[in-house]
């Protein structure tokens, strides 16, 4: 089937093409309206040798870095995303989801701060109410550990956190999956109906019972007649004579 025979068939079972194309534009149109769009804030903090470690390098912590910094900021990452710190920030106001990681390809202790919600106003507030939990937390591990306040890990923010950007790409994969789908199956129900359509009515039923089929032969008979003309000329012979 070429694609001139396809587009005559639609032309010609509109009537079930068009309710489909309808029923799909409809869905898409849901889906847009029900998935709201997300929004994401992120920010980039790093772990900071002591003050006390930094004495040899006249207080620059940038200059003296430890493979322990890495350690710690995997720990602290673990430690914001565990349910503990979440009934915490939620209690603090922190609304969407969080999450903490080490930032990808990060040559040191880089930690990425991200918050996703539907209200963009809120996920700015809750990404910097978590900077504020995440240092606060740092600052207890090591309490809990009775590290003195100068040879204390410090941390500093990088990147403060972003505006908010929209996060379209599920919501527009949703749209496509349905819009395609829709589409599809709209074009299978047209050719089913184009197809039963062009069956002929009485094809396939079976003939009634008792009935001949039309072309059936009649069968020979086998045993051969016998008639008074047939004896005769067995009789006479071909040239008149009688037979011997």
């Amino acid at each position: 089937m070429d694609l001139a025979e396809i587009w005559r068939v639609m032309r010609r079972r509109w009537y079930v093409l068009l309710p489909g194309l309808l029923l799909t534009a409809a869905l898409t149109t849901a889906v847009h309206l029900l998935i709201p769009v997300e929004y994401q804030s992120q920010s980039t903090v790093t772990l900071l040798n002591s003050s006390k470690a930094t004495e040899a390098f006249d207080g620059n912590p940038f200059l003296s870095t430890q493979t322990s910094l890495t350690g710690m900021a995997d720990g602290l990452a673990r430690n914001l995303n565990s349910d503990g710190a979440k009934a915490d920030l939620k209690a603090l106001g922190v609304t969407g989801k969080h999450e903490v990681k080490i930032a990808d390809n990060a040559q040191g202790p880089f930690m990425w701060l991200t918050v996703t919600g539907t209200d963009p106003a809120a996920v700015l507030k809750s990404d910097e109410l978590l900077a504020g939990y995440a240092d606060k937390r740092l600052k207890e591990f090591q309490t809990q550990q009775s590290v003195a306040p100068e040879a204390m890990i410090r941390m500093a923010t990088i990147v403060p956190p972003q505006k908010p950007e929209a996060q379209t790409k599920t919501r527009i994969q949703y749209i496509v999956m349905v819009g395609a789908l829709g589409f599809v199956l709209s074009l299978v129900a047209t050719f089913f109906v184009e197809a039963r359509r062009r069956t002929p009515r009485g094809k396939n039923r079976p003939a009634p019972a008792g009935t001949p089929a039309a072309d059936t032969p009649a069968p020979a008979s086998a045993t051969p007649v016998v008639t008074d003309e047939t004896m005769a000329l067995r009789t006479v012979g071909p040239s008149g004579a009688g037979s011997p």
